[in-house]
């Protein structure tokens, strides 16, 4: 994907699944699973078309969860592994009181990014060539945040990644209180192992018991550009 960009300067587009494949990813678990109750936890609505198209494709399912993550790639993550978490404690967990459990901890699970450069961001259509202009020559990165389902840029730093990705965590960690047990670090291509190695310091200096690294996929990549970074987390 960066390769296409440096030959076209274009973005791929994005897509969301569509209710067809939804129908079809059901009906694979289903079929593979015929007495298990399926949890379905989605992309955010506010982002994506993808959890209405899998609420259609729901429809005729039957014993079937669907829940809004409200979150996207690490925050979308941390919620997740913390189902999975449920489970492994409580196998027999009863799949209201699971969904319930999920749900209490949607509104407490935490993104926030910066990208690599402002590049894709302006090819995407999300920065002016004039606001793109003033970024580059003042090296000015936005943080962009999950409020209430929506990526919203919420600050701005300034600096070199090394500088702006310890700023970011520091900031993060002053504004949520993260549960100790996990965090989830998110990078794209291109990022500095010396940076990787500083914010595992950071945070095993905060406190927190495993650290997780995750590779952006293509979704976030295409606004961040290489080298992004992101932090995720649950809220105690």
């Amino acid at each position: 994907m960066f390769d296409f960009y440096d030959r076209t300067k274009k973005i791929p587009s994005t897509a969301a699944t569509n209710t067809h494949e939804y129908q079809e990813f059901f009906k694979k678990i289903r079929t593979k699973f015929p007495d298990h109750t399926i949890v379905h936890i989605g992309y955010t609505s506010k982002a994506s078309v993808s959890y209405q198209n899998a609420l259609t494709a729901a429809e005729d399912v039957e014993d079937i969860y669907l829940l809004d993550a409200l979150n996207v790639t690490g925050g979308l993550t941390a919620v997740i592994m913390y189902a999975v978490a449920l489970l492994e404690e409580e196998p027999e967990m009863d799949p209201v009181h699971l969904v319930e459990k999920i749900e209490a901890k949607v509104p407490k699970a935490r993104l926030a990014f910066v990208p690599g450069s402002l590049d894709f961001l302006r090819a995407g259509g999300r920065v002016s060539n004039m606001a793109y202009l003033g970024g580059a020559l003042l090296k000015i990165k936005p943080c962009i945040e999950l409020v209430e389902g929506k990526l919203v840029s919420t600050k701005k730093y300034r600096g070199k990644m090394s500088k702006v990705a310890e700023s970011l965590l520091l900031d993060y960690l002053q504004q949520y209180d993260i549960d100790r047990q996990q965090i989830y670090f998110i990078y794209s291509i291109g990022l500095s192992e010396t940076i990787k190695e500083r914010i595992n310091e950071i945070a095993s200096e905060k406190g927190f018991e495993n650290i997780l690294w995750m590779e952006a996929g293509g979704m976030i990549s295409t606004h961040s550009g290489p080298g992004g970074f992101g932090i995720a987390g649950i809220e105690v």
